[in-house]
């Protein structure tokens, strides 16, 4: 079982304005989204054909290569952004190995079951294949998958990417035009709009931050156009000015503030042809903020939340680990569009970040799920229903949003282990906390196991003490006790001897000497409790 953890807050941030150009602005900007496009195609081709043997040499001519057709800052950019995307390509490579290997170890392990064979779990042995067509055709799976290993093996080797400028998907949408609902010249606006290369990084120390795409204070933006496009300049020292205006609605003053004080700032603009727009959007690098400590971020509780397919379940609980208050639920929408769904979970999002403050709890507990092989049949079975299910949940998108928004509040984020957190908190606390006029659902009571296993408590609950006439007779104790305590879950040491109260201690059939039952760690059984008597004096 893994610790909760305080997730670190956000190292950058990003913020996005329309630009509303008119006909002129438009043509300028994809004709020179499209010369830096094609130049920035090529360096990819000669970067990919370096593979391993690439190095500052090769990149500095590269970079002196580009900057006799463009300009020394758009060359920068070009051959920045082709060894980023480069170097993505390689991680995906890693991932996708390891993914292989994966899966190829958890059929081979199932096939090397009998038929019909149960798991099991002590033991850690899979269950096998229920079928002998199933396992035939698993082991031609096998086969395929071990192929399709060695040959990106080979590829990490020899140190071949494989990108597609402009995406995989809108490539193969080419033949498919019908199905798609486009025509030839939609999909190549399209196409060309995704292969277009308008991005500039920022260098502090420079005028606003950048000197390749600069926006003043008031809005005014001018690009540096490259050397073979200097005909189109409409300022001086070939730069072109737009006559649309930017206005960030979001973040505007900390972006005021890094280019008063010309710290640097990246923009990148695009068109997005289905809406027929334009936009720009500026990015920075910000100073990582201060991790609290688990204890300091728990102080004055938690309000632990427990991710659903289509809403989140809340629950206050106090630093004791008790529920307080009423549960809720936010509910969002994921279906439609990428936008939609998109816009349904920040505002999911915000709802809860409102609710925290008002609540008056310090931090957010959440699961550290991962659902990135979700459609794996071998872990997840058969259920074709539930794979897709965990497959459209967005637990890294809604990890990475509730981070980034909840260090605007200055909320922590603890992440806990997922285990069993629904069984154990639908055994423990649905039915105790379920009234006539309220009705606990699992998702709320796995929110309390959620939030009680992020304060350090075990997820049982402690129950009321007995009547009377029962046990100990009302001894058990019912606050809460912390993970550190000895024998915290334990009962009262009681005195050796007969259950009963009709036969004195000592004496009964039952009597005798208990520590030959002894179990070790057994908190009721490791000895007796005598009281001494009082001295004479008092």
């Amino acid at each position: 079982m893994a610790a909760p953890f305080v997730v670190p807050g956000p190292t950058g941030t990003a913020i996005r304005a329309r630009l509303r150009v008119s006909d002129t602005d438009t043509a300028v900007l994809a004709e020179v989204g499209v010369f830096l496009g094609g130049l920035a195609a090529g360096d990819f081709v000669v970067r990919s054909r370096q593979g391993l043997e690439h190095g500052g040499q090769t990149w500095a001519v590269r970079k002196r290569e580009l900057t006799g057709v463009s300009s020394a800052r758009w060359a920068g950019s070009i051959t920045k952004a082709t060894h980023d995307q480069w170097a993505l390509a390689r991680r995906g490579q890693t991932a996708e190995v390891a993914w292989l290997r994966k899966q190829i170890a958890s059929i081979q392990e199932r096939l090397a079951r009998p038929l019909g064979a149960k798991a099991d779990k002590r033991e850690g042995l899979p269950r096998g294949y229920d079928s002998r067509a199933e396992w035939h055709a698993k082991s031609r799976r096998v086969h395929a998958l071990r192929g399709r290993l060695a040959g990106v093996e080979a590829d990490w080797a020899a140190g071949r990417v494989r990108v597609v400028r402009g995406g995989k998907r809108l490539a193969r949408l080419r033949h498919h035009l019908d199905q798609a609902g486009l025509s030839e010249r939609a999909w190549r606006e399209q196409w060309r709009a995704a292969r277009m290369f308008l991005a500039a990084d920022g260098e502090s120390g420079k005028g606003l931050g950048n000197e390749t795409i600069r926006i003043t204070a008031t809005g005014r933006l001018s690009i540096k156009l490259p050397a073979a496009l200097a005909r189109l300049a409409n300022a001086p020292h070939g730069r072109y000015v737009l006559d649309a205006t930017v206005v960030f609605r979001h973040r505007r003053e900390e972006w005021l503030d890094r280019i008063t004080n010309n710290r640097a700032v990246a923009y990148r603009i695009h068109h997005d042809v289905l809406r027929g727009r334009w936009y720009v959007t500026a990015s920075w690098q910000r100073t990582p903020a201060f991790v609290l400590p688990l204890e300091a971020a728990l102080a004055r509780g938690v309000v632990a939340v427990d991710m659903n397919d289509d809403h989140l379940a809340a629950w206050r609980l106090d630093r004791h680990g008790n529920p307080v208050g009423e549960p809720r639920r936010f509910f969002y929408d994921l279906a439609g569009s990428a936008q939609h769904r998109d816009a349904q979970i920040r505002h999911a999002l915000t709802r809860l970040l409102h609710h925290t403050r008002a609540t008056g709890a310090g931090a957010i507990a959440v699961e550290d799920l991962d659902f990135t092989d979700g459609r794996c049949r071998e872990k997840y079975g058969r259920n074709k229903r539930f794979r897709r299910l965990i497959s459209r949940f967005p637990t890294a998108k809604l990890k990475a949003r509730l981070v980034a928004m909840a260090a605007e509040q200055d909320i922590a984020i603890v992440a806990v282990d997922p285990a069993y957190t629904s069984r154990w908190g639908a055994q423990h606390w649905q039915q105790p906390l379920s009234t006539s006029k309220r009705k606990v659902s699992r998702h709320d009571a796995a929110s309390i196991a959620i939030g009680r296993r992020a304060l350090g408590h075990p997820i049982r609950r402690r129950t009321a003490p007995p009547p009377h006439d029962r046990s100990d007779r009302a001894g058990h104790r019912t606050v809460q006790a912390r993970p550190d305590a000895r024998r915290r879950e334990g009962p009262r040491p009681r005195i050796p001897g007969p259950r009963t109260r009709s036969v004195p201690p000592g004496s009964g059939a039952k009597a005798g000497d208990q520590h030959a039952q002894h179990r070790s760690g057994h908190a009721a059984e490791r000895g007796f409790w005598h009281q001494d008597s009082p001295p004479l004096s008092l």
